[in-house]
């Protein structure tokens, strides 16, 4: 049993037990760096109370994993089942530190300078974790003096180490798998800090196992050739909630907003060379701020766009939608846009189009009024669906989406998801007359695709008139 120096009170889970080697982890400049990095980004300019970071999602992520890891023990060494595996103390010490060090590659307001402007790698990129855990920061040094790096980078990034058969499969589940401690801690902290009141029950604990021959975590859905009903009905619940949290906040119109101004701002600083990557990479939320507001931008159109995104950020004056193109209202069009606006090689031409819708604009209101795109992967899927785990009849284990056939809940989660994906298309300080021309640019500039909020009676004629002639029928 690991040796706990050390109780920290977490608002989420109660009294969180830390070990010294764990203490002198969490001490190092880059862990404390977490502390004043949001976990939710921009969220809290929609919900308030979303103020959470993710150093304290850093060490419920590494309670969760020990929680789990009780669990599958006990179960292990109740049942007489050669099959079944599990942890043994150096195992759980490994998979803790890998927790409390998972998120420490983020930048502030990362998934939306990450997503929306492709002009950074992704967070969980082997490189990031290369640089964040090497001998020239604190961390990494810190972590070498555990003697326990190259295991921690076996589960978090094992391209980098040689095969390491110290660290099985499953270690890696635990961490960063699909259902795993990770997203067990952040359902629960996301709930608690935006006031929505939804959980998944804490039973879900108990369903985990691991499988020997496979080096798998899996849930063992079966007993005596039936089904287990109530495990089941656990794991949907977490589904669940991680489909109502995609669709009330992480994918929220008004957060997508907030994020584009961030990612706007951030994406002239890079183009202007005026702020580095690794600049990036030890700020803090407010200190991105700094770095934005204190940049040297040469060109003359770069700093009045920038001054106007973190002015709005300050007023919170978020962007509005002048145009939603939702896969249901377009489904042939939906890999175009796809193709066009979002992943590699995208940027240039995302970038290119806003200038030229913005410009269009500005020639009819004589004013800037900025154009943003938004344009999500089209591979919106319930990852936590991919769980494996074995069904009643079956020898092998198998993910649950293999089973959505029979599973009438979880084929409607899966359906409900690929319903969600929408491109956006935000102005930034339009009125109400200005706003009726920024979507008749829209439907010059997207003519093959419908805008659920462009009434027809407004324009009735958007795809057959110029955009000059529409205008003078609204500023009538």
């Amino acid at each position: 049993m690991l040796r706990y120096d050390t109780i920290i009170r977490d608002p989420v889970h109660g009294d969180i037990p830390l070990t010294k080697e764990e203490m002198s982890i969490l001490d190092t400049e880059e862990m404390q760096r977490l502390r004043n990095v949001r976990q939710l980004g921009a969220t809290y300019l929609i919900y308030p109370g979303a103020q959470h970071s993710r150093f304290e999602h850093s060490i419920g992520t590494a309670h969760l994993a020990t929680r789990m890891i009780n669990s599958i023990n006990f179960e292990r060494d109740r049942r007489d089942d050669s099959r079944l595996d599990g942890f043994d103390q150096h195992g759980e010490r490994i998979v803790r530190l890998a927790a409390l060090v998972h998120d420490a590659t983020h930048l502030p307001f990362g998934h939306n300078i990450e997503d929306q402007t492709g002009l950074l790698p992704r967070h969980d990129i082997p490189e990031r974790f290369a640089s964040m855990l090497s001998r020239n920061t604190s961390l990494g040094r810190a972590l070498e003096r555990t003697g326990a790096k190259e295991d921690v980078l076996s589960i978090l990034a094992p391209s980098l180490v040689a095969e390491n058969k110290r660290v099985p499969k499953f270690w890696k589940d635990l961490v960063s798998g699909t259902i795993d401690a990770d997203s067990l801690d952040y359902l629960k902290r996301d709930a608690m800090f935006t006031g929505l009141k939804i959980e998944y029950d804490e039973r879900v604990f108990s369903v985990f196992r691991v499988d020997r021959p496979t080096q798998q975590l899996y849930v063992d859905l079966g007993r005596n050739g039936y089904l287990k009903e109530a495990v089941l009905s656990e794991i949907i619940r977490c589904l669940e909630a991680r489909f109502y949290f995609s669709e009330r906040v992480y994918y929220h119109h008004a957060k997508i907003a907030a994020g584009s101004l961030v990612a706007k701002a951030v994406e002239i600083v890079l183009l202007e060379n005026a702020v580095t990557f690794e600049q990036l990479q030890v700020s803090t939320d407010a200190g991105l701020f700094d770095l934005l507001t204190n940049a040297t931008i040469n060109e003359s159109g770069s700093r009045e766009l920038l001054d106007m995104y973190l002015r709005a950020i300050k007023r919170r004056q978020l962007p509005k939608r002048a145009a939603v193109y939702p896969v249901y209202a377009n489904t042939q069009a939906q890999e175009e846009l796809v193709s066009k606006y979002f992943g590699a090689g995208s940027a240039n031409h995302r970038r290119r189009v806003e200038s030229e819708m913005t410009a269009e604009l500005q020639k009819l209101t004589g004013r800037l009024i900025p154009f943003m795109l938004y344009c999500p992967s089209s591979k919106m899927q319930l990852k936590q669906a991919k769980i494996m785990v074995h069904w009643p009849g079956d020898e092998q284990l198998t993910p649950l989406s293999e089973h959505s056939d029979k599973v009438p809940r979880l084929l409607d989660l899966e359906q409900s998801y690929g319903r969600m994906w929408k491109f956006y298309v935000h102005v930034l300080g339009a009125d109400e007359r200005e706003m009726k021309l920024a979507q008749q640019v829209c439907a010059q500039f997207f003519p093959d695709v419908n805008n659920v909020l462009t009434r027809e009676d407004n324009f009735s004629n958007a795809r057959s008139s110029s955009v000059s002639d529409a205008a003078k029928e609204i500023l009538k």
